[in-house]
């Protein structure tokens, strides 16, 4: 059975995912932890319920989701992983933090790369990879349909009665609509979705409830 823990970091609001199952291996889906208390309760939760951290895994790579990058690659020594399109957004992250008053430590640059079909696993836990393109070049989706407790996580591209912003550099309203509805909505409208900002959602109230369908 996969569980997730959720987190909200830093002055964004943004949701951090850590994701583990029975076999007590874990992953973190965009960690946003940015200062030592938020660093402590990841570490915290970690160390109470014997995880072990596998990697980082990036939905996409905008500042507020990547700032605790460097701090969980170098305590833990994992990789971490994101598309390729998102790959300049990585590597202009210092730019990016300045133009919003931070102050971060480099993040690395993905060890692997993922996209659309591609699988990541860890414990007996299994996530299929979507490339859902439109807030970011690079955004991915990921989807866990092992178990009764269906959910897919899914960045900044679909929220609770909202989608994601296509006014950044990369963004493109027409292409996240479609990325919405061909690669999310056609999942079962039962399986949760964990955006990453705000409230927990279902595909089914989404399809029937945000405006912007």
């Amino acid at each position: 059975m996969t569980k997730i823990k959720i987190f909200v970091f830093n002055s964004f609001q943004e949701n951090t995912f850590l994701v583990y199952d029975e076999t007590n291996e874990c992953i973190i889906v965009d960690a946003g932890c940015s200062d030592e208390n938020e660093y402590n309760k990841i570490d915290e939760f970690i160390s109470e319920n014997s995880l072990s951290l596998k990697f980082i895994v990036n939905t996409h790579c905008h500042i507020d989701h990547i700032l605790g990058n460097a701090y969980l690659a170098n305590k833990y020594g994992v990789e971490s992983i994101a598309n390729k399109e998102d790959l300049p957004l990585i590597e202009r992250s210092k730019d990016m933090a300045a133009a919003f008053g931070l102050n971060v430590e480099e993040p690395p640059i993905p060890s692997r790369l993922v996209n659309e079909g591609d699988e990541i696993k860890f414990g007996n836990s299994t996530l299929l990879v979507k490339h859902v393109p439109g807030h970011s070049p690079g955004s991915i989706a990921l989807y866990n349909d092992n178990d009764n407790d269906k959910f897919v996580i899914v960045g900044d591209v679909l929220f609770k009665g909202g989608i994601g912003r296509t006014d950044l550099p990369g963004g493109s309203y027409d292409t996240l609509i479609a990325s919405i509805n061909d690669k999310l909505f056609t999942l079962n409208d039962e399986v949760t979705v964990y955006p990453g900002h705000g409230e927990s959602t279902t595909i089914a109230k989404e399809k029937s409830d945000n405006p912007f369908f």
